[in-house]
């Protein structure tokens, strides 16, 4: 069959430790970011790229800034957004207080400055765990919120709270078509999670690892609980700041503390659920399955136009998430993720017997 590794042999430890060790996966992979980068902004319309990819790819980041903190360090949080928000306005400030400052560079130090303010509301993870810590990031979400709504410093004393982004571009090339947002966007998401892959696969994710499944035995054997946790908060908030920005400036073209409410902190929480916590894979899934399923129930509101209500369709959404929610949680706890991951074992097995 096509998906089989016999006859692929590992002559060395680094070819045996590589992120795809199976060549027909770094082909698919290889396969797919080609398709991504080359074929897409060639064929997609301005619809599918402003209101589907660069939807998917925001997303994608922010989940994987969760999954980082919570699937792989064991650490709950319903701050998802605030962290954002913190992002997103630092972002601003940097570049409208600062002349000259590259995008990049700008990105960097919002992700930085929501770095700090995680590791802040990081401190009582030392203490506290579960219900109780997740009780302690809601605060944040709260408290950050009001900060920026509160003090119009952080707005560049806008009027209405709601700013506009300034122009953006990226060594010399500026980002004013869907084309060009969306390519910056998948080269900053491709960046990322390849840096977040190796990041877990390296000493620290198997710290984070042994501290999520017990936290007493990974300090027995000299693991540092209060750097692990904190470096965990650290690095996912870094994500979700980075992700905060893009969702502002690339894909809504406004900064505003009203876009980043608890609503979009749970919308977080439910990708990693649904798509698989505990890994990078599970991440894309759930933000692909939270971007697409809205459009999918549209077209089928116009399919069963006068024979289902609009109230109905409209209820659909939320009663189609709290059901996937109930049923991985209790048939598959982790995810589509490991439903691919089986899928793909039994594919390399067939048709001999599991």
């Amino acid at each position: 069959m096509i998906y089989r590794e016999s006859g692929q042999f590992k002559t060395s430890y680094q070819n045996d430790s590589v992120i795809f060790p199976i060549k027909q996966d770094r082909m698919f992979i290889f396969a797919l970011l080609a398709l991504a980068a080359l074929v897409v902004p060639m064929f997609a319309s301005e619809y599918m790229l402003s209101g589907i990819l660069i939807p998917f790819l925001v997303l994608s980041l922010a989940a994987l800034g969760l999954n980082i903190l919570t699937g792989y360090a064991g650490l709950l949080s319903l701050g998802s957004a605030a962290f954002m928000a913190v992002g997103a306005f630092a972002t601003y400030n940097f570049l409208v207080r600062v002349p000259g400052m590259p995008l990049l560079l700008a990105l960097v130090l919002g992700g930085l400055c929501a770095a700090a303010v995680g590791i802040l509301f990081g401190l009582p993870s030392l203490r506290i765990k579960g219900f109780y810590l997740a009780a302690a990031t809601l605060a944040a979400q709260f408290f950050v919120e009001w900060v920026l709504t509160k003090f119009s410093w952080f707005t560049n004393h806008s009027a209405s709270g709601v700013i506009s982004s300034p122009p953006l571009e990226v060594f010399g090339i500026a980002l004013d078509t869907p084309v060009s947002k969306y390519l910056f966007t998948l080269a900053v998401v491709v960046v990322l999670a390849l840096a977040a892959k190796n990041l877990v696969r390296s000493s620290t994710g198997r710290a984070w690892m042994a501290v999520r499944d017990m936290d007493v035995a990974a300090e027995v054997i000299g693991i540092p609980i209060l750097k692990t946790k904190l470096l965990a908060f650290a690095i996912s908030s870094f994500y979700f700041g980075i992700a905060g920005a893009l969702y502002a400036f690339i894909l809504l073209g406004t900064v505003d503390a009203q876009a980043f409410d608890l609503h979009r902190s749970f919308q977080i929480l439910f990708m990693i659920i649904i798509g698989g916590v505990g890994s990078i894979l599970g991440s894309f899934l759930g933000a692909a399955f939270i971007v697409l399923l809205p459009i999918v129930l549209n077209l089928l509101g116009q399919l069963l136009h006068g024979i289902v209500s609009t109230q109905f369709l409209s209820n659909l959404e939320m009663m189609i998430f709290g059901g996937l929610i109930i049923f991985f949680l209790i048939v598959e706890p982790l995810g589509l993720a490991k439903m691919w991951q089986i899928t793909k074992e039994k594919l390399r097995l067939w048709p001999f017997p599991h």
